[in-house]
């Protein structure tokens, strides 16, 4: 509906939410005000930043994405709710410039709003086969890798400080599951907790969140600017995967293709596997998911040798 997204005196045109966002999980225990100012948010937006709405609105889990066009170039504007979030993801595109990410136009943090570059909104990861989107995720990591900042969460860092609790959580959950797997991957936690590494990394990558580009093949969205070991988030490129693969040796070759493309330590790589989805399965078992924590399960028993 190109330029439908303005009425005769050039005013922007209210959005009509999609149900499957309001019915988010992250909405159940927060958000409703929220999502019923989202319309008004978007179309002062609109109007701030003089766009034109002119395609339906998509989204994942916490954001809305409205294509929109200003002066004859087409960008997307990103709403979530307000909050630390928005200002560190819009310092993360700010750090990377464009370099393998989604490049930021505009960005009004109390109002949770991100104009961004358009991409190719259905044109994910997730439309290509498994192992082709593990080496672009792969090589994605290694293009992001780039000397950090300082001042931003480090991958050892993390791992310190889940390390204190994750012994616990399992008990508290009532041991779901073998104590080895737990073991091992406290072991892992003990080597991931040493890295002089200060390279940037991206702490929330996956097939969703990387998009078919114009300047670059590929670009990330919704980064997470971290510093340390760049093999940081292997699990999850995995675990979004999984259901794609067939068995544990196919895991494990999906496992190699990522490593290769990123260039990193195959052993330090399974240790990163090994520590997240143990790590993810608890957190995932503690939120009341079902799906997540047996992709988990795969991921350890294809690593647990």
């Amino acid at each position: 509906m190109d330029e439908a997204g303005v009425d005769p005196h050039g005013q922007p045109i209210g959005i009509q939410v999609p149900r499957s966002f309001l019915e988010m999980p992250r909405w159940w225990r927060e958000g409703s005000l929220w999502l019923e100012q989202l319309p008004d948010i978007v179309r002062s937006m609109c109007s701030r930043w003089r766009l034109s709405i002119t395609g339906d609105p998509v989204h994942g889990s916490n954001a809305l994405v409205i294509p929109v066009r200003r002066d004859g170039s087409r960008f997307v504007l990103r709403v979530t709710p307000p909050g630390t979030e928005v200002a560190e993801q819009a310092s993360a595109l700010r750090f990377w410039d464009g370099r393998g990410t989604v490049r930021l136009i505009d960005v009004d943090e109390d109002a949770g709003a991100l104009l961004l570059e358009r991409l190719e909104i259905a044109g994910s990861l997730l439309n290509v086969p498994a192992r082709e989107a593990m080496v672009v995720l792969g090589a994605m990591m290694r293009r992001l890798a780039v000397t950090a900042p300082t001042d931003v969460p480090s991958t050892t860092t993390v791992v310190a400080d889940r390390m204190i609790t994750l012994e616990a959580d399992w008990r508290r959950l009532g041991r779901p599951f073998d104590e080895r797997f737990l073991r091992r991957a406290i072991e892992a936690g003990s080597r991931l907790c040493e890295c002089d590494s200060t390279l940037a990394v991206n702490g929330d990558l996956h097939s969703a969140q990387v998009l078919r580009g114009s300047r670059e093949p590929w670009l990330t969205v919704d980064p997470v600017l971290m510093r340390g070991d760049i093999a940081f988030d292997l699990a999850r490129v995995l675990w979004t995967r999984v259901d794609e693969m067939r068995d544990e040796e196919d895991i494990v070759e999906h496992f190699d293709a990522a490593v290769a493309a990123s260039r990193t330590d195959r052993d330090r790589g399974r240790d990163w596997v090994r520590f997240r989805a143990v790590d993810y399965w608890l957190w995932g078992l503690d939120a009341g998911l079902t799906e997540d924590p047996r992709r988990c399960r795969r991921l350890v028993l294809a690593f647990a040798g």
